[in-house]
């Protein structure tokens, strides 16, 4: 079970995790030993609640596939269990994103005072912008 929230949980059936061989340098490791990880979530079939789905589709992320698959490559590591709790803990984060909805921008008016210094500023403006004209004597 990935623990996303106290009351939100992911069951391991869920989340499909494959072990692949690791790009970039390393020597010899890196040609013999697959210690990358490649983490795929399917976010339809998955037991989320409808909210966190609908957000993790509207997502605009590389990681998610048109489909609804969230593909994740862990190799920062050169051990497979750091690699795997990596792809993990980044799944978590993204959904626990996804999870966090943001206040409701609530429009504000613009007060007298600062309207009438507005104006001000444009008449006093104006004024400077025509005492700039020919001098007729």
């Amino acid at each position: 079970m990935l623990q996303i929230t106290p009351h939100l949980a992911i069951p391991d059936a869920e989340i499909e995790l494959h072990a692949i061989r690791a790009q970039g340098a390393g020597g010899q490791n890196v040609n013999k030993v697959s210690t990358a990880i490649h983490l795929r979530f399917d976010i339809n079939g998955s037991s989320l609640p409808d909210d966190y789905k609908e957000k993790l589709k509207g997502l605009t992320d590389r990681r998610i596939s048109g489909d609804g698959v969230i593909v994740l490559k862990a190799q920062r590591y050169r051990s497979q269990d750091k690699n795997r709790d990596d792809a993990l803990a980044r799944l978590r984060t993204l959904i626990i994103s996804a999870g966090i909805s943001s206040k409701k921008r609530m429009p504000t008016k613009p007060t007298k005072s600062s309207k009438r210094k507005r104006l001000e500023g444009k008449t006093q403006r104006g004024e400077l912008k025509t005492s700039r004209g020919k001098v007729t004597a």
